[in-house]
């Protein structure tokens, strides 16, 4: 859906930053509704997760189409997604933003990570949630979920336009996940983003130290007053920010 390649520059500086202040640099941009509404870490792993989109879409399961015997079929969609997801990308699942049944388990998820890709995120549940927070790989969703997906969902188109989690998510978008989540970028704005957000990060690094110090708020942040710039500046220097 895009031509937009994630380049090591803006994936270096989004390893950086956090959803919070992507979320602030979007909504300058008027965009308000790009983070993904109640999902979360399985396993918060202390590091970014950053990787464009690849989508897996569910719709709900219909008994006469979703038999534990689809599994055998070679061209079955949730799996054909977990093979094919590049390398260095987010497997992005649209589980209707329900966790009674799994999106996916520890061993489908294992072969995501064991075929170099960045993560994966799903509205709905994961079945082996423990054994999917030991794995290396970041992995973000709703809440544990016991039963096969084929109980309530049905994996059905690969790499469209899909939601997840309230957002939409286009092949190609740029995936941030933190310990508080995970935001969408669009593709045509993540460089720029990238760029704003890391010196975002610095600010908010220098207002953290005056308030540990106990500065006011009022003046600094936001920085408003003259002092506080130039305050800024030589902090910038002095740690080469």
């Amino acid at each position: 859906m895009t031509d937009y390649v994630l380049s090591d520059t803006t994936r270096d500086a989004l390893l950086r930053v956090s959803t919070a202040s992507v979320a602030t640099a979007l909504y300058k941009r008027g965009l308000r509704n790009q983070f993904i509404q109640n999902v979360q870490p399985v396993a918060w792993k202390g590091r970014n997760m950053v990787g464009q989109a690849f989508t897996l879409r569910y719709i709900p399961a219909r008994e006469d189409r979703n038999p534990i015997t689809v599994f055998r079929n070679p061209d079955h969609p949730q799996r054909v997604a977990v093979e094919t997801c590049p390398p260095g990308f987010v497997l992005v699942m649209d589980s209707r933003k329900d966790a009674r049944a799994a999106s996916a388990g520890s061993i489908l998820v294992t072969r995501l990570a064991k075929r170099g890709c960045a993560g994966v995120v799903s509205d709905g549940g994961f079945r082996d949630a423990e054994g999917i927070g030991k794995l290396d790989v970041p992995a973000y969703h709703q809440r544990p979920s016991a039963p096969t997906n084929l109980t309530l969902h049905e994996a059905l188109d690969i790499n469209v336009p899909i939601a997840c989690g309230d957002v939409a998510v286009f092949p190609g978008d740029v995936m941030l996940g933190d310990g508080d989540g995970v935001i969408v970028i669009p593709a045509a704005l993540a460089d720029e983003i990238a760029q704003e957000c890391a010196g975002m990060e610095s600010f908010e690094d220098f207002v953290l130290e005056k308030v540990n110090a106990g500065a006011a708020i009022i003046g600094l942040y936001p920085p408003t007053s003259d002092q506080v710039q130039a305050d800024y500046a030589e902090w910038r220097q002095k740690n080469g920010r």
